[in-house]
């Protein structure tokens, strides 16, 4: 991969992008998104470049997309199995090796106990050593996007369960009787930030995360146009492609 330099740990070290196998940390990246295809837009070049290095990838959409889509022919229930259909050929494209799906109502989210304790769940049972996600924090993103409700709530109970909630043994104690020990996270990315603190070049494989989202038929029926649009927003005035996140490295 490659990648911009990196915001350090609060002791001003610049922390390993590569998991330390000798404490037990595992190659392993997990995508918290809030509907079929966000994961694909925040992190999909990002996604496709660990799985070629040999990470395991792990997509998580939080809600059933139920909602994403203006076209009479659909009902609720058609919409939900489309987009469910369309996220897993998207991520077989990027190479990301599974993807789970939480089932919560899309445009309905609110931050809610059951809400922490999926997405805790999920942590705790995939263990990853990076998460990425939607930055919760900004309303208006680059005075060009409202970031959505969903995504808002979605990233907030993201950031929640990477810290404290997946590494304390209080929280969530059912899941330690089904087997599914504490976990740290070690580093957490945040797309949709204003201000971002980490590049990962996707030059390389920014056609690829075009086909992963124009793989979302329902929501782009192949607009081309579309994705020339967001080609211009992604580029560098260097020419190269970037995802960009706001980096958080796990202290302890």
């Amino acid at each position: 991969m490659s990648v911009g330099a990196g915001l350090e740990d609060l002791f001003g070290r610049e922390h390993p992008d590569e998991p330390d196998e000798a404490k037990g940390e595992l190659r392993r990246a997990m995508v918290v998104a809030a509907h079929p295809d966000d994961a694909d837009f925040g992190a999909a070049g990002t996604a496709t470049l660990l799985a070629r290095s040999g990470w395991e990838v792990r997509y998580v959409v939080v809600t059933d997309g139920s909602k994403g889509s203006d076209d009479p022919a659909f009902t609720p229930e058609t919409l939900v199995a489309a987009r469910v259909e369309e996220q897993r050929a998207a991520a077989a494209i990027l190479g990301v090796q599974s993807v789970r799906f939480l089932g919560f109502t899309d445009g309905e989210l609110v931050y809610s106990r059951s809400l922490l304790g999926a997405i805790t769940r999920e942590i705790r049972e995939f263990r990853p050593y990076a998460v990425y996600t939607h930055d919760p924090e900004p309303v208006i993103i680059k005075n060009a996007f409202v970031n959505h409700n969903d995504h808002r709530f979605s990233g907030l109970a993201t950031v929640d369960a990477v810290y404290p909630t997946a590494r304390d043994r209080m929280n969530f104690p059912e899941h330690l009787a089904e087997g599914l020990e504490t976990h740290k996270v070690r580093e957490l990315y945040l797309w949709g930030a204003n201000e971002p603190t980490f590049d990962v070049d996707i030059s390389e494989v920014v056609d690829t995360k075009i086909d992963a989202l124009l793989a979302h038929a329902s929501q782009f029926k192949q607009e081309r146009e579309v994705m020339k649009q967001m080609l211009d927003y992604w580029r560098e005035p260097d020419g190269r492609y970037l995802e960009q996140f706001r980096r958080v490295v796990m202290w302890g």
